[in-house]
């Protein structure tokens, strides 16, 4: 048994040092998954040691093998933890609700762990191996089933909002714990609970949190990003031009070289793909240029900004805000002639957020397009838009894969007519 639970340390620090070590976005998921994996490692450190221990009553001092115990049963309970809060996670990002039984699952660990630390420990002798025993041992195994019947529950209550593959991972996880834990219950000097957590490990590493699966991830949303920065509309470079070009009939001042400027500085921001984020500064600048350009062509077109000049050095997604700026001015505002406000503002937010809004005077959506976005936004994982929408798909995945998926872009309706495109943000301080 002691060799087996070397083998798995070895396998899973393995695996750890890929995990750790690899290009991906630290969301709140991935977070709980690494910090999961950090405490598997060590609940099987203290497996195996005691292992060694129990077998040894006789040589090993009583203080040491029941302080060793004392810490695997501890670390087991935490694992059983972290695995429900990974599990009831995955299922929130999916369905934007929150765990009812959250706060109960923090307490009962606090409770599990007192009992873990003071509760009477005692070791069983048999032929085939030694085992702990003891209301310690009873209260490690409480908390087991406890967050075992959780993890189901949870499941079963959210399996609807989940895919295939989360579905195969969180099923394979129990079902393995169950058999384990059941084989473990028939026959004590087994010891086989340290497999079942690894494998319960295994099941949600090769399926959800496979660092190649998530580079595929990152490096297809990169090609999108490209994609989309290839489709600005042709239109605008040619209309400009033009503008630029009767401008400079009419009277060759220096207006000419500032449109040439400002076109210049909006191309420029704009080709900066190797990054995924940019300060929020850059992105400004860019839409800046980007709006002097449209309002010399339509003079009616009035744009304000009202940014915080705290956030400028916040980082955000690369080329975020001109799909939403351009959807504004083509959607909402060219039925009017290109005549109305834009405003585009940035402030902090409740919770450590970023919000940036980019409202317009514009139409605001046409019967029946309210729903399909607002559709498009909430199932953003498997929505495949039209070229209509592929601006706004491409923000929303790119903020839920760069920022988490608490965060992202919706739109809202204004008092006096057209909409805003609302994004929320997380700030710096805030794990990326």
């Amino acid at each position: 048994m002691l060799r087996m639970e070397i083998a798995l340390i070895l396998v899973l620090c393995f695996i750890a040092f890929f995990y750790y070590t690899a290009e991906k976005p630290a969301t709140p998921l991935h977070q709980i998954f690494s910090l999961l994996l950090g405490t598997v490692i060590v609940h099987l450190v203290f497996d195996g040691t005691t292992i060694y221990t129990v077998n040894r009553l006789d040589t090993v001092p009583q203080a040491l093998n029941d302080g060793l115990h004392r810490l695997f049963l501890g670390t087991m309970v935490l694992v059983l933890y972290l695995f429900f809060r990974y599990i009831t996670r995955l299922i929130s990002d999916e369905t934007g609700r929150s765990h009812r039984l959250f706060l109960p699952a923090i307490l009962f660990l606090i409770l599990a762990e007192i009992g873990v630390l003071l509760l009477p420990i005692s070791y069983v002798r048999t032929p085939d191996g030694n085992y702990s025993d003891g209301p310690v041992v009873g209260v490690c195994y409480a908390g087991v089933a406890f967050y075992l019947i959780l993890c189901l529950g949870a499941f079963i209550a959210g399996r609807r909002s989940l895919g295939k593959k989360q579905k195969l991972a969180i099923g394979a996880a129990l079902l393995i714990e169950f058999t384990v834990c059941s084989l473990q219950g028939l026959n004590h000097t087994w010891l086989i609970s340290g497999m079942g957590i690894t494998l319960m490990t295994f099941s949600f590493y090769l399926t959800l949190e496979n660092p190649e699966i998530l580079r595929a991830e990152l490096t297809e949303q990169k090609m999108s990003m490209l994609y989309l920065k290839s489709q600005v509309n042709p239109h605008f470079l040619y209309n400009t031009l033009d503008t630029i070009r009767i401008q400079a009939q009419l009277n060759g001042d220096t207006a000419v070289a500032d449109m040439l400027m400002r076109l210049v500085d909006f191309f420029r921001l704009s080709v900066k793909v190797d990054r995924q984020m940019v300060p929020l500064d850059d992105e400004i600048e860019m839409i800046e240029a980007y709006l002097d350009l449209m309002c010399c062509r339509y003079p009616d077109l009035h744009c304000h900004f009202d940014i915080d000049p705290d956030l400028g050095g916040e980082p955000v997604p690369n080329f975020i805000l001109q799909p939403l700026v351009e959807n504004s001015l083509l959607h909402g505002l060219k039925n009017k002639g290109y005549r109305g406000e834009l405003t585009i503002t940035a402030a902090r937010g409740g919770n450590s957020t970023l919000i940036i809004t980019i409202s317009d005077t514009g139409g605001g959506f046409s019967p029946g397009r309210r729903e399909y976005v607002d559709n498009l936004l909430a199932n953003y994982a498997s929505e495949t838009p039209v070229t209509r929408s592929i601006g706004v798909l491409n923000v929303q995945k790119r903020i839920k894969l760069l920022c988490g998926r608490d965060y992202g872009l919706c739109y809202l309706d204004n008092e006096n007519g057209g909409l805003t495109a609302r994004l929320t943000l997380p700030l710096e301080e805030v794990s990326l």
